[in-house]
């Protein structure tokens, strides 16, 4: 056994480097560490023994080493052996030398060989994993295709050659189905190693999947002269891909829509009919954010820099359009752009806007223009005037002397203070429907509730006095 198992090594080397793609030394050291673990496993480790290959022979040869001694002083046959008898094996031999002595691998026995053979088996299949996780982890970012094999768990095992890889659950676009032996491509997002190789996770959901596509298919993307900005993906039914030009003479949203929609219908179509909205990108945030709620029209955008936040108002009829079925246009928009989005219609903001304005005015000595003022500059209420400083206030224009800034603080924080003393609610402007009840104008009953409101307060001034 052992000498069929040792025999011919330089052959099985070869061809085991040709068949696995297995660097040669690598084979070679296996194979070299099997045998001393054999010789090892039938001598005992007690004895000090060298294993190593012989190009020129091809084949591995065990030395046992001992030490030599005076024939008087000798022990242990084990690790030691007389003078006179290691003269025989060599002549120029000295006292206190260490002699190699060789060992035959056909004394290694049928357990010992078997041992050695599974070491060596082990380390080409740990070799041949860690070739194949060097190779994926390269191709990490990359798309791939191969065959669907089976299912297991939820996830499809795609047959790569050489491995295998997995499309989990969360990674599938809904309401795909793949038959074993179905062709199946996908984006190599993560390669892992573990303890039983490595292992390859492939996506069909990701966003960068979308993005490599287009790369594929759209050349001016692959050579640099249209980038891809950013791209958000609801799989399976909806996309947003936000690409700009470096040439200003490249319309980026032509070049990746193609001729008569060539190109981007080919990607519509590997991803099973997902609808694909090709968005230009634009460094103007406010801009860009219109761009992705396309295509409903936009009418104002209010935003929140601190919070990355940004209200936007659109005419009523084109509200649900700007929100997308349910929620789809302005979630996408949302992930597109990374701010938060709040689409309000026209009547819903003059409204709040109504609002704001009636409660400004509740601050003694306030008139509609200033009221305006201060709502344009962020305030929305006096309680958000009271809660903010000095210097805040000093940016609302006509406020931006000290004194009047303090003035109006001061004021604001006086009227939330009797508000909360006196336990009665802030009065609110009048609603549409009370409005249209009445002859008078919106603003007339705003002005009439305001002076009952003032009236009422005065009064209660003067009880408490």
């Amino acid at each position: 056994m052992a000498e069929n198992m040792f025999s011919d090594l330089s052959r099985v080397i070869e061809q085991v480097g040709k068949d696995k793609g297995i660097d040669k030394q690598v084979v070679i050291d296996a194979i070299t560490q099997g045998m001393l673990v054999a010789a090892r496993k039938k001598y005992g480790t007690y004895r000090e023994i060298e294993a190593a290959y012989n190009e020129e022979t091809g084949e591995v040869e065990l030395f046992e080493f001992k030490e030599v001694v005076e024939r008087e002083k000798f022990i242990d046959e084990e690790v030691e052996i007389p003078f006179d008898e290691a003269q025989k094996l060599d002549p120029n031999v000295q006292l206190d030398d260490s002699i190699g002595i060789k060992l035959e691998a056909t004394d290694l026995g049928r357990i010992a060989a078997q041992t050695a053979k599974q070491i060596i088996m082990q380390k080409v299949r740990d070799a041949e994993r860690s070739i194949i996780f060097n190779e994926f982890e390269e191709r990490k970012g990359d798309i791939a295709s191969g065959i669907a094999r089976r299912v297991e768990k939820g996830a499809i095992v795609v047959d790569l050659g050489r491995t295998e890889a997995y499309i989990p659950p969360r990674e599938q676009i809904p309401g795909e189905q793949y038959k074993p032996g179905d062709r199946i491509q996908g984006y190599l997002s993560e390669v892992r190693q573990t303890t039983r190789g490595p292992q390859i996770i492939m996506s069909r959901a990701d966003e960068r999947y979308l993005m490599k596509l287009f790369e594929m298919e759209v050349p001016e993307i692959y050579d640099g002269v249209v980038e891809i900005m950013a791209a958000a993906r609801e799989p399976g039914q909806r996309a947003k891909i936000a690409v700009r030009s470096k040439d200003n003479s490249v319309d980026p949203v032509g070049a990746c829509v193609g001729m008569k929609g060539s190109r981007v219908q080919n990607i519509v179509q590997e991803l099973r009919g997902e609808k694909i909205d090709i968005v230009p990108w634009n460094e103007d945030v406010t801009r860009f954010a219109c761009n992705a709620l396309a295509p409903a029209e936009i009418s104002r955008v209010f935003l929140d820099d601190t919070n990355k936040e940004m209200e936007i108002v659109v005419p009523d009829n084109q509200l649900s359009l700007a929100i997308g079925k349910r929620g789809q246009n302005v979630r996408l928009a949302a992930k597109l752009t990374t701010w938060k989005l709040d689409i309000i219609s026209e009547s819903s903001a003059a409204s709040r806007t109504a609002e704001s304005i009636f409660n400004l005015m509740l601050i003694p000595g306030m008139n509609e223009t200033m009221a305006q003022n201060i709502f344009q500059s962020g305030f929305g209420s006096f309680q958000s005037v009271a809660q903010a400083t000095t210097e805040d206030l000093m940016t609302i224009p006509g406020y931006d002397d000290p004194d009047k800034a303090e003035k109006l603080l001061g004021e604001a924080k006086a009227l939330v203070a009797k508000y909360e003393a006196d336990g009665v609610p802030v009065p609110t402007a009048p609603s549409a429907a009370k409005d249209s009840k009445s002859g008078n104008s919106a603003k007339e009953q705003a002005d009439l509730l305001l002076k009952a409101e003032l009236q009422k307060l005065d009064a209660q001034e003067q009880d408490n006095e």
